[in-house]
């Protein structure tokens, strides 16, 4: 297995990470079945785990993209850079809103703000991984998680540092 210099140690195995993603999918396919939602990917940390999360539905879904970031490097800038122009039509639509982390809570209290102003019936969030430890917006609770984390910084599994580490099949601590 390719474990780069930078990863101090492995946080979450690709075997731990395949089986909690399968429980979220069964979670969801349950909680969604006789509808179609539409499944909202924040671009780029979450690709890996929605594509692998939509994979575990066993139900009819749609699936659209968003770009926000607030992070340069290791460190979040504290704004949130949204496309909103890039948002889809969720009018009476049933949204799910799946990230990678939920750090300080900035970008996804301000994404599912803006989904509920333009009307969607309902707005679920996903993440895989929560860090309570550094919430900036206290009152933020994503609906389904993967996995709580303490304050580290992490790669892989779609997480990166400076756009490297994406591809990395497990969930590493980086070596700051």
């Amino acid at each position: 297995m390719y474990i780069p210099e930078e990863i101090d140690k492995i946080l979450f195995t690709e075997e731990e990470i395949k089986k909690r993603v399968s429980k979220m999918g069964e979670t969801l396919t349950r909680e969604y079945a006789g509808k179609n939602p539409l499944f909202l990917c924040v671009l780029r940390g979450a690709t890996v785990f929605f594509s692998d999360l939509i994979r575990c539905i066993a139900a009819p879904l749609e699936i659209d993209f968003l770009r926000a970031s607030s992070y340069i490097g290791s460190d979040s800038s504290g704004e949130v850079h949204l496309e909103t122009s890039a948002i889809p039509d969720v009018l009476n639509r049933d949204i799910v809103l799946v990230e990678d982390i939920v750090d300080t809570a900035r970008t996804l209290s301000l994404l599912t703000a803006e989904i509920k102003k333009r009307g969607a019936s309902s707005l679920k969030t996903v993440a895989l991984l929560d860090k309570p430890s550094r919430r900036v917006v206290k009152d933020f609770k994503a609906d389904y998680t993967g996995f709580e984390i303490d304050d580290l910084f992490v790669v892989g599994y779609g997480l990166d540092y400076s756009q490297r580490f994406r591809n990395l099949p497990y969930i590493g601590v980086y070596k700051a």
